[in-house]
């Protein structure tokens, strides 16, 4: 079984956008885990790249899409971390078990 592991989201260009960037905060992904990014919040959602173990991610905002159980719970919240890229949060090391970062619009 697959499981889907990370996912980018958007990311905006210029002054303010570097501005929001630098607030950011970046988490571990799950110790031995590489990662699915998809293009969009969920399983069925077409797989974009695979991050390398070890990798920290940005989490810039979060959404509800499929349910995924990882190394840190079972959780339908996924991971904005580039422009058009999601991870399931289920395998991020958020600390929480809820939202850490705003909703996505």
């Amino acid at each position: 079984m697959s499981v889907d592991r990370v996912e980018e989201a958007e990311t905006g260009t210029g002054p303010a956008a570097t501005t929001a960037a630098a607030d950011v905060r970046t988490y571990a992904v799950a110790p031995g885990v590489r990662l699915n990014v998809r293009n969009g919040p969920g399983t069925s959602y077409a797989i974009v790249r695979v991050l390398p173990e070890g990798t920290r991610v940005p989490i810039f905002c979060q959404t509800p899409g499929t349910n995924v159980s990882g190394p840190y719970g079972t959780s339908n919240i996924w991971d904005n971390i580039d422009n058009g890229q999601y991870v399931s949060d289920a395998y991020v090391q958020t600390g929480s078990d809820g939202y850490v970062a705003s909703r996505c619009a």
